[in-house]
C-alpha cells in the first residue's frame, strides 16, 4: 500500500504517510541506511526505482507545506497545461501563519492572503484553479505577457471569458485590471491568440475600420482569422507556429482557394502588427475602400499623416 502510494506520487512519501501506514522511524532508519528509500528533505522521501520528474517535485512541495498546501504559479499553469514547459522552482501556497523552513531552491513557500484565491485545491497534488493561476500569473507579468496567458487559457479550453471575468471581479486587488477586462471582452469576441489580440486592439479598433468577423468559415473548408464579410476580404494572421514547413503549403492552398471564391487575402506576421500597425491599417482600409467599403480609417496617436488622405 506505501510502495503504491509513493508511485502515485511522482516517487516521493512524507514521514508522516510512513508513520501512518505502520513503519516506525527505527524502520525508516534503516530504509534509509540501506537505501530503500533516499532522502529529499527532512521529513521527505524518495523511492530509488521511480526516476526523479516534475511529478515529483511538485509533490515535494505539496507534503512539505503540509496540510492545506498548494501548488501555485507556473508550476501550477504546467499541471493544467496553460504552460507548456514546467518551472525549475515550484510555487507552494500555504495557509497564511504556518512557518515552512525550508532553504531548497528547488521550492518557493508563500504565504496566502486570506480570500484573494477561491478555496480549496483541486487535483492531485493540489492545486489552485485555472482562473487564479490566469490572474496570479497576470499580477505578476508584463503586459504582453498578460495578453498571452489569457488568451492561451481560453483558446486552450482550460476556461471562459465569463469564468475569467467573474474571477477578476473577485479580487480587490489586481495589477493590469483594467488590460485583463478588456482582454477577457476581446477573447468573447472571437480573438484566440495574442496575435489576433494585438490585430483588434492595434489596427482594427483604433482605425475605425469595420468589425471583422473571426475564426469563421464563409464558402470553404478553412477556419478564416478576419473575415470583413460585406466586402469580400480576408486578413489573416500568421504567428510562426504551424505556418512553417507544410503549413506553408497549406496557407498557399487555403489563400488560392478563397481567391477562386472572389475573397482575396491580406497576411500579416508579428513583425507588421506589432511594430507596424498603422501602414498594415493602412493597408486593409485601402483595400476595404477598393471594395466598397464607404467609411473613412481614423488616424491613432502614432499614425503617419498620410493616413489623412489615403482614402
Amino acid at each position: 500500500m506505501l510502495l503504491r502510494l509513493g508511485v502515485h506520487q511522482g516517487g516521493v512519501l512524507s514521514t508522516e504517510q510512513a508513520l501512518i501506514a505502520g513503519l516506525t522511524r527505527r524502520v525508516l532508519g534503516r530504509c534509509r541506511s540501506d537505501g530503500t528509500l533516499l532522502e529529499v528533505a527532512f521529513g521527505l522521501h524518495r523511492l530509488p526505482f521511480v526516476p526523479w520528474t516534475f511529478e515529483s517535485a511538485v509533490w515535494s512541495g505539496s507534503l512539505l507545506g503540509g496540510a492545506g498546501a498548494r501548488i501555485g504559479g507556473l508550476a501550477a499553469a504546467h499541471l493544467v497545461r496553460l504552460a507548456d514547459e514546467p518551472p525549475d522552482v515550484v510555487d507552494v501556497l500555504v495557509p497564511p501563519g504556518r512557518r515552512v523552513a525550508r532553504t531548497d531552491p528547488r521550492w518557493r513557500f508563500l504565504h496566502e492572503r486570506a480570500g484573494v484565491r477561491r478555496a480549496g485545491g483541486r487535483g492531485s497534488p493540489p492545486r489552485i484553479d485555472v482562473e487564479d493561476t490566469v490572474l496570479d500569473l497576470c499580477d505578476s507579468g508584463s503586459e504582453l505577457e498578460v495578453v498571452g496567458w489569457v488568451t492561451a487559457a481560453v483558446q486552450r479550453g482550460l476556461t471562459t471569458p465569463e469564468r475569467l471575468r467573474r474571477r477578476v471581479e473577485e479580487r480587490h486587488r489586481l495589477r493590469h485590471r483594467s488590460l485583463v477586462l478588456g482582454l477577457v471582452a476581446d477573447v468573447a469576441q472571437g480573438a484566440q491568440s495574442p496575435l489576433e489580440m494585438r490585430y483588434l486592439r492595434d489596427v482594427e479598433r483604433p482605425h475605425g475600420l469595420p468589425d471583422g468577423t473571426r475564426n469563421r468559415r464563409n464558402g470553404s473548408d478553412y477556419l478564416t482569422d478576419v473575415d470583413y464579410d460585406p466586402y469580400a476580404l480576408l486578413v489573416e494572421l500568421d504567428g510562426r507556429i504551424g505556418h512553417e514547413g507544410k503549413g506553408r503549403f497549406r496557407d498557399m492552398r487555403r489563400d488560392n482557394v478563397h481567391v477562386v471564391l472572389g475573397r482575396p487575402t491580406l497576411r500579416y506576421g508579428h513583425p507588421d502588427v506589432l511594430e507596424r500597425p498603422c501602414l498594415v491599417a493602412l493597408e486593409v482600409a485601402g483595400l476595404l475602400c477598393r471594395c466598397g467599403w464607404s467609411g473613412v480609417p481614423t488616424r491613432c496617436s502614432r499614425c503617419p499623416d498620410v493616413l489623412d488622405t489615403y482614402c
